[in-house]
């Protein structure tokens, strides 16, 4: 009884679609077509993951945990056909992180505004991966992967900060083996459960594939309504760099606050007479400014997430006229504005 079990649960889903076949199922051609896919899936699942985890780290918001999930499932009877979907998916992995750090060293900061639009996790934004890697330095490549939003972000800071391309790629791969490695293990380890739903999915046919497509479609239909309604959340009147540089150049009365973490401002520099008000700082702020004062908030985050977010804890204070700046630092930089060094205890001066 136990042996005859383990030998069900040792069959492949392409057996099964088989008996059923041959048992006369009344799928037809469609209940053919989809074991066509299947077979066709488990003989390329290497290529299949490589494609889409390439895709995916390369900036496109296609999922890569589904594909790596079923191509691991499929492959378990056979052991090397498993290493080697491990191996495509690192390959993959690292392939498209490549792209994502020649684009940090070749065009700089300008490279994430781009990640910033197509990423899915608007509310992870440059200025909270700038802080992590801060903090944890190179090393935040190797779980990077396992944080939603961060991946592509780490990787084009490497790139931007001009990270050793050996380092990046010893510890980029590292990160991309244990991400996929963690996604092959579940799929080995709950083979039969995923078989179980794809052999489901095959069971109807062309409406199985139809019902798998809608599934993918739905979530990124979610997730694009989750940043529609968290950038929703954060509209607010903004100020434009333009707009600024005459208030400046008036000699208006305003207080300055720059959100970005230390180092940025440290490397980059910061826009004439503004206040560090980073979180870890920000308490200074609140006690030594009046809260009647015009202020604008600026950050690295191309969609001003940040800075946003900062001015709404600001006005819940008690902070009455604030504003973030449209386009954040960058927007200052790409006008061609002057800039000036950072002093740790500096002090507003407008």
């Amino acid at each position: 009884m136990v042996c005859e079990h383990a030998e069900q649960g040792a069959r492949s889903p392409t057996s099964r679609v088989d008996e059923r076949r041959a048992a006369g199922d009344s799928s037809g051609n469609e209940y053919f077509d989809m074991q066509d896919v299947i077979s066709t899936l488990q003989a390329n699942a290497a290529w299949a993951v490589f494609l889409n985890v390439m895709l995916n780290q390369g900036g496109l918001p296609l999922p890569a945990l589904p594909t790596v999930l079923a191509a691991a499932a499929l492959s378990t009877q056979h052991p090397n056909r498993l290493a080697a979907v491990v191996m495509a998916g690192v390959s993959g992995a690292l392939l498209g992180d490549l792209v994502q750090y020649w684009c940090g060293k070749r065009f700089g900061r300008r490279i994430l505004s781009m990640v910033c639009k197509v990423s899915f996790s608007p509310d992870f934004c440059v200025s909270q991966t700038e802080a992590m890697l801060t903090k944890v330095g190179p090393l935040s490549l190797i779980f990077a992967k396992f944080l939603p939003g961060v991946s592509l972000l780490s990787v084009a800071m490497a790139g931007i900060t001009q990270m050793r391309l050996p380092l990046f790629l010893l510890l980029d791969a590292i990160g991309a083996l244990l991400f996929v490695g963690a996604i092959a293990t579940f799929g080995w380890l709950f083979e039969n459960e995923i078989i179980s739903v794809i052999d489901k999915l095959a069971a109807f046919g062309l409406w199985g594939a139809l019902a798998a497509l809608s599934m993918l479609g739905l979530y990124m239909a979610a997730k694009w309504v989750q940043r529609q309604l968290f950038i929703r959340s954060l509209r607010m009147s903004r100020i434009t760099v333009d707009e600024l540089r005459r208030l400046m150049a008036d000699g208006g009365k305003i207080l300055i606050l720059d959100v970005r973490p230390l180092d940025a401002r440290t490397a980059g520099g910061i826009i004439p007479g503004a206040v560090a008000a980073h979180p870890t700082e920000i308490k200074a702020v609140l006690e030594s400014y009046p809260h009647e004062q015009e202020t604008i908030v600026y950050c690295a985050c191309p969609n001003e997430a940040s800075a946003a977010t900062a001015a709404k804890h600001l006005r819940r204070a008690g902070f009455k006229r604030i504003r973030p700046l449209l386009g954040g630092f960058d927007a200052w930089v790409q006008a061609g504005h002057p800039l000036e060094r950072y002093q740790p205890h500096g002090v507003a001066t407008h």
